[in-house]
């Protein structure tokens, strides 16, 4: 008897692993033991009461749903976000991807694509009546189409939008009662390439372009709940969405013929599990920064670079340097180092 309450100390993991032996404790005889031993019980019975009280006071473990959390970026944050407390709903589309999310501590699969709205409802309906309610959300279901935009069937980019655009705005509908109740948090996957737009990549420029501003007009209304909104923004790390992009244009016959710019397939040099960039840890992180942090950034640019940082910053300035030059209301120099200042103080 005297082990299993010293084991019960002993644990760091009490509240899960060494509760239930002090059931049969409660069901023995005090006069079965001598006068020290029923001391040491009693005063034992007193602070694992004080133990239970404890644990009881302490915060709910805080849910976040992840979308597209199968591989890559979202199950590098699943694993995070879960090692670090979270108890997360992991969504992914494949039974061989829900079993192993299954297998994770902390971590409960759901089935669900971003473009089907009945698997949205049922994963709603599912995480509502669980009873832990949903502290976070973090949008990061994702595809990649490439082709000149001259030549790009309607369905590639529709599908291109539907994915990395609409999911995202049907997801946060749907589970926007729930992180208001919770006061919680809404992250999206968005991209560098947000910020950056190149040949051939035009139409995931324009939905990462999209969740700029999805993140932007959210973040105003959704102020007004204690709703902290948030974008993080990846350069190059290692994933499967080129391999994705590879298997679907195969699938569906993709051909070069009669296209003014060659094949796509031969375009984009590397291997093509993208295996030359880093692990997403990096940005994992960024996710957990903004799940816990009393500041909660806006943006989270993650690059794994100092090129990629470059590239991206001087992009910006020269999309400001085009909207203010040669109109009646451009600023100069100084007034533009004056906003740079104001801004780098807020």
């Amino acid at each position: 008897m005297i082990r299993c309450v010293s084991r019960f100390f002993a644990s760091t993991k009490f509240a899960t692993c060494h509760l239930q032996p002090l059931e049969p404790l409660m069901n023995l005889s005090l006069f079965s033991f001598s006068r020290a031993s029923r001391c040491v019980f009693l005063v034992s019975v007193i602070a694992v009461s004080g133990l239970y009280s404890s644990v009881a006071a302490q915060d709910p473990v805080k849910a976040v749903l992840i979308t597209g959390a199968s591989s890559g970026i979202g199950l590098r944050m699943t694993e995070v976000l879960a090692e670090n407390g979270f108890f997360v709903y992991a969504g992914a589309r494949k039974a061989a991807d829900l079993a192993r999310l299954d297998s994770m501590h902390n971590v409960k699969s759901i089935r669900l694509d971003v473009t089907v709205q009945s698997e949205i409802d049922a994963a709603a309906e599912l995480i509502q009546a669980e009873g832990r309610g949903l502290y976070g959300l973090v949008n990061n279901a994702g595809v990649a189409v490439v082709g000149p935009l001259i030549e790009m069937p309607d369905e590639d980019m529709n599908f291109q939008l539907d994915v990395n655009l609409f999911g995202p705005f049907r997801v946060t509908k749907a589970f926007a009662p729930l992180i208001i109740e919770s006061k919680g948090r809404i992250m999206t996957t968005g991209s560098i390439s947000g910020i950056l737009s190149s040949a051939f990549l035009g139409a995931y420029s324009m939905s990462k372009h999209g969740v700029e501003a999805f993140t932007d007009a959210l973040a105003a209304e959704m102020s007004s709940f204690d709703v902290a909104v948030s974008v993080v923004e990846p350069g190059n790390y290692k994933s499967r969405i080129m391999v994705s992009m590879r298997d679907r244009m195969e699938a569906a016959g993709y051909t070069a013929e009669n296209s003014r710019y060659g094949s796509m397939l031969e375009r984009f040099s590397g291997p093509v599990d993208r295996s030359q960039y880093p692990e997403p840890d990096d940005v994992a992180e960024a996710a957990l920064d903004f799940m816990t942090t009393d500041t909660p950034k806006r943006r989270y640019m993650v690059v794994p670079n100092q090129r990629e940082a470059e590239i991206t910053i001087r992009q910006a300035i020269r999309e400001l340097v085009q909207l203010n030059e040669t109109h009646p209301f451009s600023y100069d120099r100084e007034e533009l180092i004056q906003m740079l200042d104001e801004a780098l103080s807020e």
